[in-house]
């Protein structure tokens, strides 16, 4: 068995300004687990668990579903929170690209027949930077940084492939390793 989801990752130059702005929440917000540059990635389908026989039959349909896909840019902005302010878990950067949601429903497609169950809920893309096991008594704190941090702009980020990824957790965090890459159309 093998946990797995399927990816984006954005530019290297993208991440390490996302790591600047970080370090500067750090400092201001404390008790975050924060996501490190190699690990920020647009997760455009979570598959939990699959079995190693699994494997290939995913990675071919992804392959067959996503050969025509062009390359296409998005826009790395703003800061956000789910699922709520006072409540606040994940402390995200906003992704604007109008060929995110159709990439997300092309592989959601290719994978509904082979038994993945649909995403109920509205996809939004997003880079999780942070997490928070428990952000009770921040939310001021946090409702400042945010409007602060709305439309704060960390580039864009050239969108080349999509990958088929192993997770392995880890006390440190986790560890993402490609059991496949999609390169899109040029």
């Amino acid at each position: 068995m093998v946990r797995a989801f399927v990816a984006i990752k954005i530019d290297p130059e993208v991440a390490q300004r996302i790591c600047a702005v970080q370090s500067k929440l750090d400092k201001n917000l404390g008790g975050i687990r924060w996501v490190k540059p190699e690990n920020l990635h647009l997760t455009l389908k979570f598959l939990g668990s699959v079995g190693d026989d699994k494997v290939t039959p995913i990675a071919d349909a992804l392959e067959r579903a996503l050969h025509l896909t062009p390359r296409f840019s998005v826009a790395c902005r703003g800061l956000g929170v789910f699922p709520d302010i006072r409540k606040a878990k994940v402390l995200w950067v906003g992704l604007e690209g109008k060929p995110l949601a159709h990439l997300a429903a092309t592989v959601e497609d290719a994978l509904a027949p082979l038994g993945f169950a649909r995403e109920k809920r509205a996809f939004k893309p997003h880079l999780t930077i942070g997490r928070w096991r428990d952000s009770a008594g921040r939310s001021d704190l946090l409702r400042r940084e945010l409007e602060r941090s709305q439309r704060q702009d960390f580039g864009a980020s050239q969108i080349n492939d999509v990958i088929f990824f192993q997770s392995v957790l880890k006390p440190d965090g986790a560890v993402h390793t490609p059991l496949r890459v999609f390169p899109l159309r040029g």
